[in-house]
């Protein structure tokens, strides 16, 4: 695809403090008090393989800076933007590679996976999950060498049902929830990549990750398994994201100042200003959510987070098949 427009600034390039943090908050609720957000730490390429182990063994998670080529990811974001473009959610006269949300639309009409997109669209969002381009990329071999190097794997497995997710400027995307809570019919043995498809700033609409909360996941999840048993739960109920034990669309809360004050014990909500390339790894336990779109250029983020198994772990089957409305997960 042919570069016909400048890409936005890079994420690194928008404030003139890089060290100032920003004002952030989820779907609903307050800003998150400044005091209790902090910074993702970013890892060079250049790390050896051992120390990126020990960071994503410590801290949870692991932000690599640079993997995938720039222009390989902006070329999957003017893919999936040229895609669903008519739906009407692009600025007029900006290009897809750009990604420029029509300030003329109502936000919460174009809510994109893990809100609640309109039926009207929802065969564009249905349809670039089986596009070639996108399973290719899916495939790109930065990311695929990068994952057996780093978990010493001879052979990975990627879910089939990898996720591509916008969120516009003041609409409503993912909230709070850890993967495994998804994943329940596989063992929580999976490395998820979260990959911004785009330039993100920390407001933005990226994701934001509660510092060493593994511990709470798996709490959580073992308070859910002592309601299912005393609800005497079907398997096919208890493994189920939407059972009524659940909240909204499956997640533990849409209001990151709430979570953190009833469940954070004094952690912080982590952030970062995201670039093309970047990608994230972390933990199956990990609680993460999106952060509210507030970009002021109108910058649509996008991104596709995928799941890895190494092959012969068992694995949650439902996920193999491809993504599609209505597929119960």
């Amino acid at each position: 695809m042919t570069d016909t427009q400048r890409p936005p600034q890079a994420a690194h390039e928008l404030s003139s403090d890089p060290k100032e943090l920003p004002k952030l908050r989820s779907n609903y609720g307050s800003y998150v008090d400044h005091n209790t957000v902090s910074w993702l730490r970013p890892t060079s390429l250049s790390t050896s393989l051992d120390e990126m182990r020990k960071q994503y063994e410590a801290d949870e998670y692991l932000w690599v800076k640079h993997l995938i080529p720039r222009e390989d990811v902006y070329d999957m974001r003017e893919l999936y933007f040229s895609h669903i473009s008519p739906a009407g959610i692009l600025a007029p006269s900006t290009s897809p590679r750009a990604g420029i949300f029509n300030p003329e639309t109502d936000p919460l009409e174009y809510q994109g996976l893990g809100g609640t997109p309109l039926k009207a669209s929802q065969s564009l969002h249905d349809s670039i999950h089986s596009h070639l381009s996108y399973r290719s990329f899916l495939a790109h071999p930065s990311l695929r060498s990068f994952i057996r190097a780093l978990t010493g794997w001879d052979k990975e497995v990627i879910l089939n049902r990898g996720l591509l997710r916008h969120n516009v400027p003041q609409s409503l995307s993912t909230g709070i929830h850890y993967d495994q809570l998804f994943l329940r019919a596989g063992d929580p043995v999976f490395v998820t990549a979260w990959v911004p498809i785009g330039d993100c700033s920390a407001d933005g609409g990226g994701l934001m990750y509660l510092e060493n909360s593994c511990a709470i996941g798996e709490a959580c999840e073992k308070q859910f398994l002592l309601r299912q048993e005393a609800d005497a739960m079907s398997h096919e109920e208890r493994v189920n994201a939407f059972n009524r034990h659940m909240g909204e669309g499956g997640h533990l809360s849409h209001d990151a100042w709430q979570f953190l004050h009833e469940e954070g014990k004094g952690r912080k909500w982590m952030v970062a200003d995201y670039e093309a390339g970047d990608v994230v790894f972390h933990n199956p336990w990990m609680i993460h959510g999106a952060t509210k779109n507030e970009d002021e250029s109108g910058r649509i983020r996008l991104a596709t987070d995928l799941r890895f198994y190494e092959e012969g772990a068992n694995l949650d089957e439902r996920w193999i098949r491809t993504f599609y409305h209505g597929d119960g997960l």
